[in-house]
């Protein structure tokens, strides 16, 4: 027998060490900080819309889909070393924003949302410069901080509306249906207003719908009613008659709040109509 015969065998054991278990990684960490980032934002979001009103809510939301453009110059050019970019007029043809001069040639121009005529351009040209009073953004408003809070503005394919609404701690009429004195101040920044531009003008009274305990309801009479004492406090105020199209009542046909009693559906619209027609 061989000496080699007496030597134990050698033997070698690897153990292999793993990381940890599934439950035991990091990766839940990195989904569990999504989660509270994900309802940190939702939270705020909710605190946000509570601490806001109407108007900023809607003031913002027009900030993020604008239906003025603001610049219709793109980073396109159309001279000789002109090149094209992603607002070109071949690019995004509908937003506003595609003309590729100050002066586009009828090959090249761009159609935005205000269509693509002079007289389009103009006119709403105009419609902007009465929201740029009536707000301020070229200086001091014409409206105190308290009487904005009634105001909101929409531009539609008519015209420029100025929506005016009731609010239950500060009211536009009195108990006989006389205009107060906020309604008042109100049409003198309207006046003030329609002298910027010589757009027609149109009233349009609105009310809620009233309990259906009332014996008689008489809301056409209303909101036609009012719409009249509005166009009267106007002329009074130094609007010409002449510049009024139209005075209409919509009882409460068209409201803007879910209950129809509510004190939200009590509002005037005074519409700056586009000069193409009343």
């Amino acid at each position: 027998m061989s000496a080699n015969g007496n030597v134990a065998p050698v033997i070698i054991k690897r153990k292999k060490v793993v990381g940890g278990d599934g439950h035991h990684g990091g990766a839940w960490k990195v989904a569990y900080a999504d989660f509270v980032t994900a309802m940190m934002a939702f939270f705020l979001l909710m605190w946000l819309l509570n601490a806001t009103t109407e108007k900023q809510r809607k003031g913002i939301a027009d900030y993020f889909s604008p239906t003025i453009p603001v610049n219709r110059i793109s980073g396109g050019g159309s001279g000789m070393f002109g090149g094209n970019s992603v607002f070109s007029e071949e690019t995004l043809p509908q937003n506003g924003t595609g003309a590729s001069n100050r002066n586009p040639t009828s090959s090249d121009q761009a159609r935005g949302d205000t269509g693509t005529s002079d007289k389009d351009a103009g006119a709403q040209m105009e419609l902007a410069k009465i929201e740029d009073v009536l707000y301020g953004r070229g200086g001091e408003s014409m409206v105190a901080e308290n009487e904005l809070r009634h105001v909101i503005l929409k531009s539609t394919d008519e015209g420029l509306v100025v929506e005016l609404f009731e609010l239950p701690d500060s009211r536009l009429f009195g108990e006989n249906g006389s205009p107060t004195q906020v309604l008042i101040a109100l049409g003198r920044a309207i006046r003030e207003v329609s002298r910027t531009v010589s757009n027609p003008i149109a009233v349009e009274g609105h009310v809620p719908t009233q309990p259906v305990v009332v014996a008689q309801k008489n809301d056409w009479e209303l909101s036609v009613e009012r719409g009249q004492m509005m166009r009267r406090l106007l002329e009074e105020l130094g609007i010409d008659a002449a510049r009024f199209g139209r005075v209409t009542g919509h009882a409460d046909r068209e409201l803007v709040n879910d209950n129809p009693m509510s004190l939200r559906n009590s509002r005037l619209e005074i519409i700056f109509l586009r000069d193409d027609g009343v």
